[in-house]
């Protein structure tokens, strides 16, 4: 199952304007409306489904801050400390909130932005996030631990073992 950004085609932390750039595209080039074989219109409207939700997870996920005001920007370093809080407290969502209110984003920021999605199960956008983090601080073997394991946690999702693992901590999950 992929999540919303990477049915966008777009790393994890892709900022709304990049989100809307790539749902118009999409649509272009699936929309139903431009396919006249039954049997492909179908599979297009499944698609645009899946591009609709994805596009409005995404987005909220992203919160654009200029549609927002009342969301108050914060430096970096506060938004990841409160991050940490909410990664304490199991509230992953909510630290991403957090995150999505820095004004600025370095290392610590995308390690964070990492171990969150790592607490969420998205081991692939939690590699990408890392290896940003290990981009901007190339000595923080820290950062380098996560991105490896962010790797191996997504290689070991794509085994049996890995595919019933995360079919029962989905059902634990909703209770």
């Amino acid at each position: 199952m992929s999540t919303p950004f990477e049915e966008l085609g777009l790393r994890a932390w892709a900022e709304p304007e990049e989100i809307r750039r790539a749902y118009r595209s999409l649509v272009k080039q699936c929309h139903p409306d431009l396919i006249q074989d039954p049997g492909d219109k179908a599979k297009a409207q499944e698609r645009m489904i899946r591009l609709n939700r994805a596009y409005e997870e995404a987005l909220r996920l992203a919160v654009p801050r200029q549609q927002a005001p009342y969301i108050q920007e914060i430096s970096g370093e506060e938004a990841v400390t409160l991050a940490e809080r909410m990664l304490q407290k199991d509230k992953p969502e909510s630290a991403i909130r957090q995150l999505m209110r820095a004004e600025s984003r370095d290392g610590a920021w995308y390690a964070v932005y990492g171990r969150t999605l790592m607490k969420m199960d998205h081991y692939r956008e939690a590699h990408m996030a890392f290896r940003e983090a290990v981009r901007r601080d190339p000595e923080n073997n820290t950062y380098r631990e996560g991105a490896l394991e962010a790797s191996l946690a997504e290689k070991r999702e794509k085994t049996l073992k890995g595919k019933i693992q995360k079919i029962f901590r989905e059902r634990r999950k909703r209770g």
